[in-house]
């Protein structure tokens, strides 16, 4: 590992748009909270837990990280799993968070909402207070249950909305298309919450035509496959829609073979509006700098193109347009004040 590159990328401004809080459960806290809460989990070690983090694609990444997430019981719980990751991010010079949260993974095996949206804002609170990281709150749809239960979950969150950002859509992709939401899409917008939907992961390019044109989304969450349709990635570039893309992520479940076969250069190089996440960083290997950095040594990335990923990271967020340009300032003057 080049310790410069590193250097470079850990203090160089940034922003996640793409993290499931749920998928930054390190094996450690799993352990800590099972013993905490009398759980008993499939695993005797936190060696045993990593050695099982050996995924062929997204379905069984899934399976282990429902079955994680049973260790998650009350507010405490979910605030000291977004508190850990907020420390690891102030670590990394990370100024602004977009998370996401899947309230359907704990109501539906008893949890009440309030202890999960309760700690996890507890916890956003103190971020910014202890470490200055702004944050948004995303509240996930389950995309493999009905829409029904999307509209449940919604009713759930009906008090919290004014501390909720946006609506996502996440889960299994295959044989779930964005459409089968529409209607929950849809009442979201008519509350004025910000839309995102994971698209062409897994999943067609013609997923990511349904996530812009049936759900009206501000965002596409990974967007790989527009590569697909070249008539898509020339409507994306000329839109300047964020695409959120997860390098790591991709790699563990096999959306690609290698990383230097990774779409992010081309996908730059075609005009869109790219930037770098870590998804699941506790199940794939790696939080947000080391996603930077494994793009950036696959693919040969300069510290300029480096700098272009940390300006979107700022610039397709929710973040209103003064402290959109303040951020992004702020990358200038870094790049501009590093030696070399």
């Amino acid at each position: 590992m080049d310790d410069a590159l590193r250097d470079f990328v850990k203090g160089l401004p940034k922003a996640e748009l793409h993290l499931h809080l749920e998928g930054s459960l390190e094996p450690e806290l799993m352990f800590a909270l099972a013993q905490r809460n009398a759980v008993a989990i499939p695993y005797e070690t936190v060696d045993a837990v990593r050695a099982a983090y050996d995924f062929s694609n997204l379905q069984d990444f899934l399976d282990i990280y429902y079955a994680g997430a049973d260790v998650l019981r009350d507010e405490r719980d979910f605030y000291d799993l977004t508190m850990a990751y907020l420390k690891r991010m102030a670590q990394e010079n990370v100024q602004h968070v977009e998370v996401f949260f899947d309230p359907q993974t704990h109501t539906d095996r008893g949890i009440a909402f309030e202890a999960v949206a309760d700690g996890i804002l507890a916890a956003l609170d103190d971020g910014e207070r202890d470490f200055g990281i702004t944050s948004g709150l995303i509240l996930c749809f389950l995309r493999h249950l009905s829409e029904e239960a999307a509209f449940d979950v919604l009713a759930m969150a009906d008090p919290y909305l004014d501390r909720i950002l946006g609506v996502g859509l996440d889960s299994s992709e295959l044989g779930h298309p964005p459409s089968k939401f529409a209607r929950i899409f849809k009442e979201a917008g008519a509350r004025g919450l910000k839309r995102v939907a994971h698209a062409g992961e897994e999943g067609p390019a013609p997923y990511i035509h349904e996530a812009l044109d049936i759900l009206h989304v501000d965002r596409i969450d990974h967007g790989n496959r527009c590569l697909d349709d070249p008539e898509l990635v020339a409507r994306l570039a000329r839109s300047g829609m964020t695409l959120t893309l997860c390098p790591l992520s991709n790699l563990k479940l096999c959306v690609i073979d290698d990383m230097a076969h990774h779409p992010l250069k081309s996908m730059m190089e075609s005009g869109l509006h790219v930037m770098v996440n870590s998804d699941d960083p506790a199940y794939f290997g790696g939080y947000l700098t080391d996603n930077y950095l494994a793009v950036a040594q696959a693919l040969n990335l300069s510290r300029d193109d480096l700098a272009v990923l940390a300006k979107n990271s700022f610039r397709g967020s929710f973040l209103d347009g003064t402290a959109k340009a303040r951020h992004m300032a702020a990358i200038d003057d870094y790049v501009a004040a590093y030696p070399g």
